[in-house]
């Protein structure tokens, strides 16, 4: 694959912090992926961030479809979400980034930032919408626009479908590949990481299917209970950034470290929040069969290379947590309509069929479902160029 299109760092005139923009290709000339706003946010995290958008496009690629896949794109800002400057800061970041936005970059919510917040702040900096670059692309605007609207307002047992989407593709991906491996649902504990829009509805669908989610962790700690921790009460108790309110615990829910949820005694885990939040050292302690990534980035490669080495398999973000991109593009371009059960039915069906093709490659290739991934998107990128063309 080539090296991205076009990188471009920014400061802010106000604060000094700086943002990014790395868009990786562009296919029909618009690319797609996410605005995170995180303290320590470098152009590094969010070139392998767009670089890794291209490949969730590649992957969710159907000839049959109306969806067709975007080239992929990344933008990024240094600062806490939470501090008092964040939302100026990003009113400014998307005013300075409308002709790119305007032009070819379509982009939402991402680590740090809910779609709600970048449609106020993209209303203020002057723009139509996060995507209004693909709106040339559909055949009627207007239909398509109230489509998505319609289904951001569809609601699911208090939580909006716009927010379950990317959870329900993560739980799929696990039980897919219990499946595969024979292990029945019940029984199966799970601890996630992170328990915002992604590890949220992770950890609903798959307590929903029958399994155990023994740990949650937040910007608090871990609440854990070896018996499992009841996963409605704990959604109900979060505050907008996923954190649980501690008075919402059960006696037998425990409170530890924040790093407890890696030596959980759990089959699978799902890291939900940060990049780069499985170190060499952090893989040490792990004990799961399974690593479901629905973070982007969780896992740094040497970290990979050793967990695989002892036999834990890593579903790879590329993957995993492509079901909101999709989601996004199956509803704008009238594939599925803004109904949850459609919607849910679509996601279930396509990430089946993707990680089975992809663990499917990587065991023909002797290989792990990274870079099995990779040569899938390999394969995939010329018959996408061919088709409907890109510029590097």
């Amino acid at each position: 694959m080539t090296e991205p299109l076009m990188s471009l760092v920014w400061t802010d005139h106000v604060t000094e912090r700086r943002g990014f923009l790395v868009v990786d290709r562009l296919v029909r000339g618009v690319a797609s992926g996410g605005l995170r706003m995180r303290p320590g946010c470098t152009l590094e995290e969010v070139a392998g961030l767009a670089r890794g958008m291209t490949m969730k496009e590649a992957l969710h690629y159907d000839p049959a479809g109306r969806y067709v896949p975007l080239g992929g794109a990344k933008g990024g800002i240094d600062c806490d979400p939470q501090a008092p400057e964040a939302y100026g800061l990003l009113v400014r970041y998307l005013r300075a980034m409308r002709p790119y936005i305007e032009s070819f970059w379509t982009t939402g919510e991402d680590l740090g930032l809910t779609q709600d917040l970048v449609d106020r702040a993209a209303a203020e900096a002057g723009l139509v919408s996060s995507i209004q670059a693909v709106y040339p692309l559909l055949d009627d605007e207007a239909t398509a626009r109230r489509r998505l609207a319609d289904a951001f307002a569809v609601d699911v047992d208090g939580i909006g479908l716009d927010e379950l989407a990317g959870g329900c593709g993560v739980a799929e991906s696990v039980l897919a590949a219990l499946d595969r491996a024979a292990v029945p649902y019940r029984g199966t504990r799970v601890a996630v990481q992170g328990f915002g829009t992604m590890g949220g509805a992770t950890a609903r669908f798959l307590t929903r299917a029958g399994l155990t989610v023994v740990a949650v962790a937040d910007i608090k700690g871990t609440i854990a209970n070896p018996a499992g921790l009841d996963v409605e009460s704990l959604l109900a108790a979060r505050d907008a950034y996923g954190t649980v309110d501690r008075s919402a615990l059960r006696p037998g829910d425990r409170e530890l470290p924040g790093d407890a949820w890696l030596s959980a005694d759990a089959e699978v885990l799902v890291p939900a929040a940060v990049s780069y939040a499985i170190d060499v050292e952090g893989q040490e302690a792990i004990g799961a069969r399974w690593i479901v990534e629905a973070a982007n980035m969780p896992v740094l490669p040497k970290a990979e290379a050793l967990l695989a080495a002892r036999g834990v398999t890593v579903l790879p973000d590329v993957v995993v947590n492509s079901a909101t991109n999709a989601w996004w593009w199956w509803t704008l371009f009238g594939d599925i309509g803004a109904d949850a059960d459609e919607a849910f039915a679509h996601i279930r069906r396509s990430m089946r069929a993707l990680i089975d093709l992809v663990l499917d490659r990587a065991e023909a290739d002797g290989t792990t479902p990274r870079a099995a991934a990779h040569a899938l998107v390999t394969d995939r990128l010329p018959v996408i160029a061919e088709r409907f063309g890109w510029y590097r």
